[in-house]
């Protein structure tokens, strides 16, 4: 029985009933004899010929070619895709959101390279720090296929959103484009990134062995080598990895950190100063006791070696082996001034008083190697939340939080486009807890979607089952932050700042684009009269308005009745907008009188956009007459959709 269960039927496509792959021999052999000749060419793997030849002291061979740098196959398709503008939206989803009206925070799930594109003109130059965790390229990670074509229509058929296209899978080096792919995927998502950075802001990206190298010089070709700050080593593993091939436990990762801007340095993390007290009532304020022994020994600095009496008990202290801190003036001085703290019963050593109004800083520089967390506390963090086994290998909070510390003050914006299971965003929540401040996030995950047939991901598919939701990797991001929002809540009852998220969602755009059938024109154009794709709500049209106008997504929006239609009022009257489907031309000067005497209560510091449904209009003389009525009020930005 367990024979004819196990039993494998051989097939045309089994690699038993192929014939030699010969190529594959002939590459294989001269990989094994001279491994810089094989590279990643557009159709895998190929031959240098360049270096063929320089094998065989061709003297044909010249180094024109030669320069500094990374360089691979579809680099420069990987930045004009950086440069394509996206035709797609993102429409609002309260019903999946938390605290929608109140909160600052964004959750958005679709492809980060689209995302990244629509947040160009709302986020450019007002994100103070970017967090990702992106795909280490290990061979089961998946590595998204990006489409020059339609990236949209591509991104939905591969969650499944509509049916056709190529299905997500892993990257294998076994492709032979294993680091080209992800060098491809890569590029364009830091080249956008870094455009929504503040010059003062600072990008971390977690990274293993396998691609840290090109990571690093693909940021030195984005952000500028000049601008590099660390390679920061996080020692992620706590036990020895006994399946190590190669006979070592590789027990780190890396975080490799660059600023947008050079000789920006980060905050640091703040000092402890509960230990600075004043129980003399000192009149220069708290102070703690601090070391007063040297560094340094007699050879190399003899003036900080003396013996030290103190001068009221006649005890002599005499000297440490590295010196005293002072030299023997410069102590005088200072226990003339009160700073010198002598033992009370001459047992111990001499301390001074450190000020805390005398700190050059209050923050401590952070150490390039991350030893406080693992990998195991970011299982805890999420199994705690979600249950044990629904997130494999998710970043622990606190090294994230430890990050954000480091460079994002008060009211900054955080951007984390790998969100994974949300730790950026629970990290932040916690955070703002911590120091009272309201922090922002912008998150972004791709739905991709869990299969319970395959066992990694059977607890997740089953965790969103019970749910009720779809089965992808965002519905934990957003369940995640859910959780970690009550608990918060409950952990801290004193903070009431922003524990909310707006989710939104990756779709085309809502306003429809011209495809005219050539055999039915007439047809064709009857359709296209109303501009706007069926089945999208006055909200969805909204939200696009606030990107294609580079307005905030949080951005305070009011709505009135007026004649008889909504009307919103966005950041305070920079945007107004009736997107009603139908407005007659008995209803223009109710209307457009109703939005002046609202605009007029505004009083907007700025010019104001008012912005209607083209085909709302009875005809052409209810839209100008309303056109007319608005700017003769001061409302000379009227557009229609």
């Amino acid at each position: 029985m367990t024979m004819e269960k196990n039993m494998q039927k051989l097939e045309a496509t089994s690699p038993e009933a192929q014939s030699a792959d010969l190529v594959a021999g002939n590459i294989a052999q001269l990989k094994a004899l001279f491994p810089e000749l094989i590279s990643e060419g557009p159709n895998g793997a190929a031959v240098n010929v360049e270096v063929l030849k320089a094998l065989v002291g061709d003297a044909t061979v010249t180094d024109a070619d030669e320069k500094y740098g990374l360089n691979w196959h579809g680099k420069r398709r990987a930045r004009q895709l950086a440069l394509t503008p996206s035709n797609g939206t993102l429409r609002p989803c309260p019903d999946e959101s938390l605290d929608w009206d109140s909160t600052q925070n964004l959750m958005i799930e679709g492809d980060n390279l689209e995302v990244l594109k629509l947040l160009q003109k709302s986020y450019a130059g007002k994100v103070k720090l970017i967090y990702i965790d992106p795909p280490y390229n290990t061979g089961k990670d998946f590595v998204y296929p990006d489409n020059f074509q339609d990236n949209i229509k591509n991104y939905l058929e591969l969650t499944g959103q509509v049916e056709g296209g190529q299905k997500i899978s892993s990257n294998t080096e076994a492709s032979g484009r294993f680091h080209t792919d992800w060098l491809n995927m890569m590029y364009p998502r830091l080249k956008l990134a870094r455009n929504l950075l503040k010059d003062n802001g600072f990008i971390f990206v977690s990274i293993d062995d396998g691609e840290a190298e090109n990571l690093r010089r693909l940021c030195d070709d984005v952000f500028g080598e000049e601008n590099f700050v660390a390679q920061l080593v996080w020692k992620s593993r706590v036990s020895e990895d006994t399946r190590a091939k190669t006979g070592v436990s590789t027990d780190h990762e890396y975080v490799v950190c660059y600023s947008r801007g050079d000789q920006v340095a980060l905050r640091g993390s703040e000092k402890d100063v509960e230990k600075f007290s004043n129980p003399d009532d000192d009149p220069r304020g708290p102070w703690r006791s601090a070391d007063l022994t040297g560094l340094a020994t007699k050879e190399s600095r003899p003036n900080l070696h003396y013996d030290l009496i103190d001068p009221k008990t006649g005890i002599n202290y005499g000297c440490p082996p590295k010196g005293w801190r002072y030299e023997k003036s410069t102590m005088s001085q200072k226990i003339t001034e009160g700073r010198i703290l002598f033992p009370s019963n001459g047992d111990g050593r001499p301390r001074h008083k450190l000020f805390l109004n005398e700190m050059r800083s209050l923050y401590k520089n952070m150490s390039s190697v991350i030893t406080e967390f693992s990998t195991a506390d970011g299982t805890r963090d999420v199994n705690s939340l979600l249950g044990p086994g629904v997130f494999s290998f998710p970043k622990p909070t606190g090294l994230v939080a430890s990050l954000i510390e480091q460079a994002a003050e008060a009211e900054d914006i955080v951007l984390d486009f790998f969100a994974g299971s949300g730790t950026t965003g629970h990290a932040t929540f916690l955070r703002n807890a911590a120091d009272s401040s309201s922090r922002r996030f912008v998150l972004v995950q791709l739905p991709e979607p869990l299969d319970p047939a395959t066992a990694d991901q059977k607890v997740a598919a089953d965790f969103c089952d019970k749910l009720g939701k779809p089965r992808t990797i965002a519905e934990l991001t957003k369940e995640r932050l859910r959780r970690a929002a009550a608990k918060i809540k409950a952990d801290n009852p004193m903070f009431t700042g922003d524990t909310g998220f707006r989710v939104f969602k990756l779709d085309t755009s809502n306003i429809r684009a011209w495809s005219p059938n050539p055999a039915d024109l007439e047809h064709t154009l009857f359709a296209h009269q109303d501009h706007l794709v069926d089945g999208r709500t006055e909200s969805d049209i909204l939200y696009e308005l606030l990107l294609k106008l580079g307005l905030d997504l949080c951005v305070p929006i009011e709505k009135r009745s007026i004649a008889g239609r909504y009307v919103y009022s966005v950041g305070s009257g920079v945007l107004m907008a009736c997107l009603a489907e139908s407005i007659s031309l008995d209803d223009v000067e109710l209307l457009a009188q109703g939005i002046v005497a609202w605009h007029e209560e505004l009083a907007p510091a700025g010019d104001t956009t008012c912005v209607f449904r083209d085909s709302a209009f009875a005809d052409d003389v209810a839209k100008t007459n309303l056109a007319a009525i608005l700017e003769q009020h001061g409302i000379q930005n009227v557009r229609s959709l």
